[in-house]
């Protein structure tokens, strides 16, 4: 019976930063828009970019490209604002461009290669390949909620575990 639950197809938004693809659940994902100018918050770890008014939500909007150390960081009209709910909270992330959604069963994923101690990799849920493409597919809740981005509260994650 679990075997059934556990490969039931989930879809994904996916996305790019620099010349990789990436992937997170899409019942996560509230809008995508373009980036704004964001108002700075001081001392802010420079992933966190700064915090937007969004229809009177104060949402922080985390550089993904700069979190993950991938690609250039410029913005310009083609750069993209995923909004997210998670734990209760809004989050924006900053990606190069959405590519498409992408339906996959657990039979499709493949475990992420142990990094050791090098860095925490907790955050990867696995790997997938579509139209001979790698997408790394992203726990984008355990991301935002861990100790290091502590955007969200994370007791839903742990309860997860």
């Amino acid at each position: 019976m679990e075997s059934i639950a556990t490969n039931i197809a989930q879809e994904y938004l996916t996305f790019t930063l620099g010349n990789e693809n990436y992937a997170i659940d899409i019942l996560t994902v509230k809008e995508i828009r373009g980036y704004e100018s964001v108002t700075k918050i001081a001392n802010a770890p420079p992933f966190i970019k700064g915090v937007i008014n969004l229809r009177g939500d104060i949402v922080p909007i985390v550089d993904l490209r700069i979190k993950f150390d991938v690609g250039n960081v410029t913005y310009d009209e083609f750069t993209i604002v995923i909004v997210l709910h998670i734990h209760s909270r809004i989050v924006g992330i900053v990606v190069d461009g959405v590519s498409d959604v992408v339906t996959l069963s657990r039979d499709q994923l493949r475990p992420p290669p142990d990094f050791g101690v090098a860095f925490n990799s907790n955050y990867l849920l696995g790997l997938a390949t579509v139209n001979e493409q790698m997408i790394i597919l992203v726990d984008i809740e355990k991301l935002i909620s861990s100790e290091e981005m502590a955007l969200c509260e994370s007791n839903s994650v742990t309860d997860k575990e």
